[in-house]
Order: C-alpha cells, then structure tokens, then sequence
C-alpha cells in the first residue's frame, strides 16, 4: 500500500505538472520531437497550391482528373526518462531534494509526452539498472512512473550513467527520445553517451543544488561524499578552500557542456531552488528556432 502522505504528494505532482504540461508547454513539444515519419492517409482532388509532386498518377488517370496523396506525420513516439537514484540525488539543502525535483520534472516530460499520445518508458539507475518500466500510455502510467521514482529504495548508492545509456541504446532499433535526468557526478561516460546520441534524440537534464556549486561559511565543517561514505575536514571559513571548490565546480560543468556540444547533444540544466519549467520551456523553443531556421 501507497503511504498517505506519498498519496498526497502524488496528487500534488499531476495537478501541477498536469496543469504546466497544458498551459506552458502546449504545442511546442509537438512541434520540437518528430514522429517516426509521414505516411499515406488517403488521395483527394488536386487543389491550387497543391505540390505536383504528390499527385497520384494512376488514380488520376482512371478519375479523368487530377489527384494527390496526402500524407500525415506518424505521431506516436516512445519517449524514455532515465533518472539517477544514486544517494547525491538525495541531497537538498532547500524546500525541495534534487530527486523530488527530478519527479516533477519527469511527470512534466511524461505529461507532455501522453498528451501527443506518446509511449513513455523509465529506467530507474544506480551504478546499475535498479528497475525498469516498459512504455505505455496514459495518465495512470504517469503517475506509476512517478510513484516509482519517488517510492524507490536503491540497493546501490554510487552512479554509472553508462548502465543507462548502454541500456537505451539496445532497447529498439526505433529512434526514441531520451532524457537523461541527473546531477552528472559521474566519470566515465563519453563513449556511451556517444553511442546513444546516434541512435536516439538523446537529451541531458542535470539537476543541481546551490550548495554544490558554493560552500557556504560556517567555519570547521565535516562534508560526507553520500554515494562511498568518505567524510572529509574542509575549513569553509578559507576563502581560499571556498574559492577551490567553486572554481572545480566551474571547470567540470565546463567539462561536461564541451563533451555536449561536441556530441551535438541539447541539454539543460535545473536548480532545485529555482522553477523547473522556464529552462524546459526555452530548451523546446531553442530546439523550435533550430527547426524553423528563426532566431
């Protein structure tokens, strides 16, 4: 049984990633991720401003009169989240931990996804494929989705995002679209993450907190790495010790959106103490821009 206040917390998600889905990103998700092509729908009579190229030659000549196929895009896609469970996901030093936010952000994606009829599957990972949901459809497969990231309890702690990647890569011979939602504290990840690009619409979601990216003073601190236990001194009263950490910090974000760019790879990047929708909203319509040739 589904404890209350999970239940609760549910119910908060749909109605609000629901209403997001609707109002904020209604039609440029359509627009941004393509269907698998265009198939025939059917023949009509040829109208000025027609394309020649699609008229109907046979089924013209026996109607004595000009005909043209008419084609309609294959909408449905199958849409994959891939969300980090690994113990850095549970860290929050605001309102909300990384992996709550990383449940509305995956109900979001999914929510989009049902509205254009879309499939969409979950890979829950660790340093290993902690559980995965096949695709389906639907509201109530939304929120088993969502329940299941957030009622999770991971046998492992560490994060391998290659376990994901090698995974989605072998699933379907279909192009998908695949987000890839974690904090990226990983090493090692280059050649699946390349591997997967080639065959999907592959598309990183990092989501961070303030207090990895700048440690705060409050003097003699004991910080522990949650993923291996390590529990290290730092003197946050240093400027220097603060100055250190945040120029790391700086120089493998730098890192990893050099390996993205060079990968031609979209990405985003969400703050857990800042909205989640205004960074997904301008990722879409970037990608809209792209498509359209508009800047």
């Amino acid at each position: 049984m589904i404890p209350r206040e999970l239940v609760k917390k549910l119910r908060q998600i749909e109605i609000h990633t629901a209403r997001l889905a609707n109002d904020q990103l209604a039609g440029s998700y359509h627009s941004v991720f393509k269907g698998r092509g265009m198939a025939f729908s059917e023949v009509r009579q040829y109208q000025p401003g027609d394309d020649v190229r699609f008229i109907d030659w046979n089924v013209s000549a026996r109607m004595n009169d000009a005909y043209v196929k008419v084609f309609t895009e294959e909408r449905e896609m199958t849409v994959m989240l891939m969300v980090d469970l690994s113990a850095s996901e549970r860290f929050g030093s605001v309102a909300a931990r990384k992996i709550d936010t990383v449940a509305e952000v995956a109900a979001l994606l999914a929510f989009s996804a049902i509205k254009n009829n879309d499939r969409v599957g979950l890979v829950l990972f660790t340093d290993r494929v902690e559980r995965f949901v096949p695709p389906k459809k639907g509201r109530g497969h939304v929120m088993r989705v969502v329940t299941e990231i957030l009622n999770a309890t991971p046998e492992r702690t560490g994060t391998d995002l290659s376990v994901a990647l090698d995974l989605i890569g072998g699933l379907s011979k279909r192009r998908s679209v695949a987000f890839l939602v974690s904090d990226f504290i990983a090493d090692n990840y280059e050649k699946a993450l390349r591997i997967a690009s080639t065959r999907h619409d592959l598309i990183p979601i990092q989501v961070v907190d303030p207090r990895e990216e700048e440690l705060p003073d409050v003097g003699l601190a004991l910080v522990e790495d949650l993923e291996t236990g390590e529990v290290l001194e730092l003197d946050t009263g240093d400027p220097k010790v603060r100055k250190a950490f945040h120029h790391r910090v700086l120089t493998e974000r730098a890192k990893r959106e050099r390996l993205f760019r060079r990968l031609r790879i979209d990405h985003v990047t969400i703050r857990a103490d800042q909205p989640y929708v205004k960074p997904i909203a301008e990722l879409f319509r970037m990608r809209q821009r792209r498509l359209t040739g508009y800047r």
